[in-house]
């Protein structure tokens, strides 16, 4: 079963518009009805911790179980890229135009990463004028919007996101404050939320993630990783001012891969395939002109039914990019959508042999990787 994005209602992209709403910023919806009153607000992303884990697992995470959680939609691919986009705009991908974890933009050969900004063969510090982030996503960013209402906007996330390609395109526009440890994010975000009368403050944690991606999102490694995610929202909670408010919500979920399908080892597959992008639970295949008929039912048949093979009109006819599509971004979207019911996946040994071996993976629209979590704590 699919879930549809719930683009304007209860999405991702809903969240910091609907925030800025009650921070009573002008040309602000409050999209998800969340109603707060307070002017002080901190939104921490728990990285891979989709909607349906959280509930199935209160004695791990008994802070976030007890604010009641409610779920949104991630967008589509659910990855981390295409969410923080959809999260740091406002908006869905089909208008931001971070389309995926891995992309075809028009006029380059290779592929493109956005986590990483990187473009293969060509070096950083070209790719960083050639695909200037602020051009490549030039929607200016929520925290832009806040700024410019006089609000104190600080981001406290990982050092190595500061000036990253990603950060500047889609998080840009508010304070970088790099956090060093547990207790410093805690610290920083404490300090960042009293920089003024009316605040917000952004901030990540990455390690339920990488846990579910090695070890597995059902294995006991997720579940203790997901009690100190627990303890880092319950810390945050503590250090808020007087009534403030803290929003604790994600970019996926994650499922256990049970079957894996090579493409660099089925000819089947790789005819009529000139670049092969996303990931494994949901790939864009970028065909060879005039081959999109027969590439989609040599995978259709190969797939099995476990898999849904679309043609990018029909995609983007879905909603799953957003209700509208910039013709410059569909450009960059698969000529065929492959996405994955179940627990398969297509992956890549040879191409991409790091991510062939994980356990958990995301991408699809299955309710396990599109359900996140919104939970709200008022001091």
């Amino acid at each position: 079963m699919f879930v549809a994005p719930r683009y304007g209602t209860g999405s991702l992209a809903d969240l910091f518009p609907s925030v800025l709403a009650g921070l009573g910023v002008p040309g602000e919806a409050d999209r998800l009805g969340l109603e707060l009153d307070a002017d002080q607000v901190c939104v921490l992303l728990v990285d891979g911790l989709g909607y349906h884990d959280l509930v199935a697992n209160p004695a791990a995470a008994p802070f976030l179980s007890g604010l009641a959680p409610t779920s949104l939609t991630a967008g589509f691919p659910t990855t981390t890229a295409t969410s923080l986009a959809s999260l740091g705009v406002g908006v869905p991908p089909g208008e931001h135009g971070i389309v995926g974890y891995l992309f075809h933009v028009p006029g380059y050969d290779s592929l493109f990463t956005p986590l990483s900004w990187r473009l293969h063969g060509v070096p950083k510090s070209d790719l960083r004028k050639e695909l200037a982030p602020t051009e490549f996503q030039p929607r200016t960013t929520v925290f832009q919007r806040a700024a410019a209402d006089g609000i104190a906007v600080a981001q406290v996330s990982p050092r190595d996101q500061a000036g990253s390609g990603l950060t500047e395109a889609v998080l840009r526009g508010c304070e970088f404050r790099p956090q060093l440890s547990f207790g410093d994010l805690v610290a920083n975000v404490s300090e960042a939320l009293r920089a003024g009368p009316r605040s917000l403050v952004y901030t990540y944690h990455g390690d339920l993630d990488l846990t579910g991606h090695v070890r597995g999102p059902a294995s006991r490694s997720w579940e203790l990783e997901l009690a100190h995610a627990d303890r880092l929202a319950a810390a945050l909670a503590e250090e808020l001012p007087a009534g403030a408010a803290l929003l604790v919500t994600a970019d996926h979920g994650m499922v256990p891969l049970d079957d894996r399908i090579d493409f660099d080892t089925t000819p089947v597959l790789q005819e009529g395939v000139r670049a092969l992008g996303g990931e494994a639970r949901a790939r864009h295949v970028y065909t060879e002109p005039r081959a999109e008929p027969d590439v989609a039912a040599a995978w259709q048949a190969t797939l099995g039914a476990d898999f849904e093979v679309l043609g990018k009109a029909e995609a983007v006819s879905r909603g799953w990019f957003g209700p509208t599509v910039d013709p410059a971004i569909a450009q960059r979207i698969g000529d065929l959508v492959v996405v994955a019911h179940g627990r398969r996946g297509v992956i890549r040994t040879g191409a991409e042999p790091l991510q062939s071996r994980l356990v958990g993976h995301h991408g699809s629209l299955t309710p396990a990787e599109i359900d996140i979590p919104l939970c709200v704590f008022r001091a």
